[in-house]
C-alpha cells in the first residue's frame, strides 16, 4: 500500500472515529420511540484499531521497524 493511500485511510479512520465517539457519548433519549440502531461505541473501537494498524504500517513505510538479521 502506498504512502498516499495510507495517509488518506488514516485521516478517514480518525475522522469517522471522532464522529462515532461524539455520537456514542450522546445521552439516551427515552422520549423518542426509536432505539439506537448503530453501535457507535463498537464502531469507535474498530476505528481506533484500524488507526493503530495504519500507524504501524506508516512507521514501517518510513523504515522504523526491526532490523532484519542475516544468517
Amino acid at each position: 500500500m502506498s504512502l498516499q493511500l495510507t495517509l488518506i485511510l488514516l485521516f478517514i479512520a480518525v475522522v469517522f472515529g471522532a464522529i462515532c465517539a461524539w455520537r456514542g457519548a450522546k445521552p439516551l433519549d427515552l422520549t423518542r420511540s426509536k432505539p439506537r440502531m448503530m453501535p457507535w461505541r463498537f464502531l469507535m473501537l474498530v476505528c481506533a484499531a484500524l488507526t493503530m494498524l495504519l500507524l504501524i504500517h506508516l512507521a514501517g513505510l518510513y523504515g522504523m521497524g526491526p532490523n532484519p538479521q542475516s544468517y
